[in-house]
């Protein structure tokens, strides 16, 4: 109760892929009483230090955890400094300087007449300097600066923008649900619209499609979708585009479908130029739909296999296709400079789940912060559109 406000800070606030540690802050006029039940949170292994509004513990993962606590009328200076990144309060400093102002943890200096001010948002701090609030997944020093200067920051995608997943599994292949499970998790997660794209026959280990068992889950879906309301079921499939380009199904058999997902999931040692004539067959189909997780990135895993990302921008503005945000947390795929080089150069994106269990709806936020991180608003995203919308276009 004696906790006024807290949240994230540093890059886990502004929603980067992979973190190093947890950064806490947290208003409050009583910090001693905040550590005390801090400390003894069932998710804290143990203290390492402590101090008068600091305290530094590990979580039973290893992973390090920062907590800083301030008086609430300071809540916005702390929260804005340790948010970060170090790259953009570098920036915001120098910006505030030719404003005539100093930036610091604790307050902002009017440096014509020494007034302190504490700000108790981070809102007022951007405002005393004459910038609009620059959204966390931004400050990067990627340019918000001016945009916010010049009133150009784009109105970024939010999660409830999001009306359908074109692109998760069942049980049919590699997932933990049935198509009925799926579709009721989908439904409860606020999704009008929903598109099975199970693995097609080469990933034999995930028990992967053929063209007949295709067609028999198909009808499935088909039944489904007569019986269950208030969402609608698609039947697509994520095919293989294999080692020499061919996609792992045959084209009437993916002329049944709703929705195709095309993605790499071997060969990831070729050339760049082997890579994206891949790439460039598979975005020239005229079945498929969308590309999967185009770089193949697996966080701390895998590196992503090489791409020309803007040579494929270019081919998917121009043949209609979709590049995907895979919001699982081992790809966030595409990554966001990517995903803004691309959106520049006219491509549009989906963001998915890639769920294969109910649990992993959560993904679309993931997908939709490493989104944001790319400067994506809603008109470039297609999953924000009605899916009559975009079966058009089909």
């Amino acid at each position: 109760p004696v906790v006024t406000a807290a949240d994230y800070g540093g890059s886990l606030r502004r929603l980067r892929a992979t973190v190093r540690d947890i950064d806490l802050v947290a208003a409050s006029s009583d910090p001693v009483t905040v550590m005390d039940a801090f400390s003894i949170l069932p998710e804290v292994a143990r203290v390492d230090e402590r101090g008068e509004t600091k305290l530094t513990a590990k979580a039973h993962t290893g992973l390090g955890i920062d907590l800083r606590i301030v008086p609430p009328q300071s809540y916005g200076n702390l929260l804005q400094h340790f948010t970060g990144s170090a790259d953009h309060n570098v920036a915001l400093r120098g910006h505030a300087q030719r404003r005539g102002f100093k930036i610091s943890e604790y307050h902002v200096e009017e440096l014509a007449t020494g007034r302190q001010i504490t700000c108790a948002t981070e809102e007022e701090i951007y405002a005393l300097v004459g910038l609009s609030y620059i959204p966390p997944e931004l400050r990067e020093d990627q340019g918000e600066i001016e945009a916010a200067e010049s009133g150009l920051l784009p109105d970024l995608i939010e999660r409830p923008a999001l009306r359908g997943d074109l692109h998760v599994h069942s049980d049919w292949t590699d997932g933990r649900a049935t198509l009925e499970e799926m579709a009721l998790a989908a439904r409860a997660n606020g999704l009008d619209y929903l598109c099975f794209c199970d693995h097609s026959q080469s990933l034999a280990m995930t028990g992967g499609l053929d063209p007949e068992r295709l067609q028999t889950q198909i009808e499935t879906i088909r039944a489904l979708d007569a019986r269950l309301e208030g969402i609608q079921l698609l039947a697509g499939i994520e095919v293989d585009i294999l080692a020499d380009g061919r996609l792992d199904l045959p084209d009437e058999a993916l002329a049944r479908l709703d929705f195709v997902t095309a993605s790499i999931h071997s060969g990831f040692g070729q050339s760049q130029a082997r890579i994206m004539e891949r790439l460039t067959s598979a975005l020239r189909n005229p079945y498929v739909r969308a590309l999967g997780h185009p770089s193949g990135r697996l966080l701390g895993r895998r590196e992503p296999y090489p791409v020309d990302i803007e040579a494929l921008a270019c081919l998917a503005a121009e043949t209609g296709t979709y590049l995907e945000i895979n919001g699982s947390p081992d790809r966030l795929d595409l990554a966001a400079p990517a995903a803004r080089r691309a959106a520049a150069l006219g491509a549009t994106m989906v963001i998915c789940s890639d769920a294969h269990s109910p649990a992993d709806f959560q993904n679309l936020g993931f997908g939709v912060g490493e989104a944001r991180r790319g400067w994506l608003t809603v008109t470039d995203v297609a999953n924000t559109r009605p899916w009559e919308e975009i079966s058009s276009k089909c």
